[in-house]
């Protein structure tokens, strides 16, 4: 198995990642990709981009190198409530939302636990603007799996398989594993991505792929393994991006 899409990727908008856009597009062409989606961090991350870098990504080419672009934001959840950073004058024309825990950005003194990280993604289940559920093996914000992974295919989320967390989130990788194994279960379709930070990683999710390998882990549930796959799936979101 391989991905012909990367849609987790920072540049040096985010100030703690290293490529600019062109960088970025130019691996992915290296890397054989057909679509990449740059998602820079919302604003409750420390360091994160400015309003008007959002506001205008208008400007951007559908296609470059030969490579489709998706311009997105990788949202902070901020509580345990479900609610995200996202806002809507600068983020409403874009094409790809993921949803992430961070540390870094909570603004709840609460102590996260299994029960209020679970409410939290059923919330984000439900919200119509997000299309990725970012790396939630972490260990610190564990919830009910079994509850919530059926909730995320109903709510038409793909859960990501992020390759990143097997490099500096490794207490995550057994998590990443049950993720996996429950979204096989339960035909909830994963994202497999690579939240590079620096170019090279751009479009080199093999530890991802690894781990989906072993478990054997159904083709047809990963949305970008096949353009026609990610295709279908960009319809349904109503992103047009070869018209």
């Amino acid at each position: 198995m391989r991905i012909i899409a990367d849609t987790h990727c920072h540049t040096i908008a985010s100030t703690h990642a290293y490529s600019t856009w062109m960088e970025n597009i130019h691996a992915a062409k290296e890397a054989g990709l057909s679509y990449l989606a740059i998602t820079d961090h919302g604003p409750t991350m420390p360091g994160s981009p400015g309003r008007w870098y959002f506001k205008n990504l208008k400007i951007i080419p559908r296609q470059v190198e030969g490579v489709f672009l998706l311009t997105g934001v990788e949202c902070n959840v901020v509580d345990f409530d479900g609610t995200i950073d996202y806002v809507e004058d600068e983020h409403k024309n874009l094409d790809w939302v993921i949803a992430s825990i961070h540390s870094s950005t909570l603004l709840t003194k609460e102590a996260p636990t299994v029960e209020s990280c679970t409410n939290a993604w059923l919330q984000i289940a439900k919200d119509p603007r997000v299309c990725v559920i970012g790396h939630c093996g972490q260990p610190k914000f564990k919830f009910d799996y079994e509850r919530v992974i059926p909730e995320f295919g109903r709510g038409g989320k793909l859960v990501e398989i992020n390759n990143n967390s097997f490099h500096v989130r490794r207490d995550a990788v057994i998590n990443c594993r049950e993720i996996a194994l429950l979204c096989k279960k339960h035909g909830v379709r994963v994202i497999v991505n690579t939240d590079s930070h620096f170019a090279t990683q751009v479009g080199h999710a093999g530890l991802a792929l690894k781990m989906l390998d072993e478990i054997g882990f159904p083709e047809e549930l990963v949305v970008n393994s096949s353009v026609e796959r990610f295709r279908q799936y960009l319809k349904e979101r109503n992103i047009h991006l070869e018209d």
